[in-house]
């Protein structure tokens, strides 16, 4: 009896673990659009209201959807708060950022390598990073979808499988 006990919770396990990993690739197209706003908002806050960065991350934070609003606060906050460059504040925050959201280290690179350009150049300049920055997202976007489409449901199944295949591997 303990056995079959032990078994149905390997496959509970395992079936949890696929769901798990169905619904990170289910939200990670979600993210991406979030973070695609965020920086149409920012680039509308540069360039056509001359707003300073760090007042302008502070309104993105007020009109996206959390995870992405509270990025965008702990950037604005710092800058106001701390007497340091734009870009080590920005490096700081997007790597505690990627560290609780499903997202790969090819958005965490533009997103970098957008932080370096950030308040460096005048606004004509400045919009075309952000251009830049939102065609390589919409890429990853494309990709991240047609990957839960592939992937989304066979996780889930595969976990199942899984599950049931290192039951039967115990018995």
């Amino acid at each position: 009896m303990k056995w079959i006990g032990g078994a149905i919770l390997i496959i509970i396990t395992f079936f949890w673990i696929g769901i798990e990993f169905a619904n990170r690739m289910e939200k990670r197209p979600k993210l991406i659009r979030t973070l695609k706003n965020a920086l149409l908002i920012l680039e509308a806050e540069i360039v056509y209201s001359q707003t300073a960065v760090q007042d302008a991350c502070i309104h993105i934070s007020k009109q996206v959807p959390q995870p992405i609003a509270l990025f965008f606060e702990q950037v604005g906050l710092r800058l106001k708060n701390e007497n340091r460059e734009l870009y080590s504040i920005w490096e700081q925050e997007v790597e505690l950022f990627w560290n609780s959201v499903p997202l790969f280290s090819d958005e965490k690179e533009i997103m970098k390598q957008f932080g370096r350009t950030l308040g460096q150049h005048d606004t004509v300049q400045q919009q075309k990073y952000i251009q830049l920055a939102l065609t390589h997202l919409n890429n990853k976007h494309t990709e991240a979808e047609e990957m839960y489409q592939r992937y989304g449901k066979i996780s889930k199944s595969l976990g199942f499988l899984t599950g049931i295949l290192i039951a039967l591997l115990l018995l």
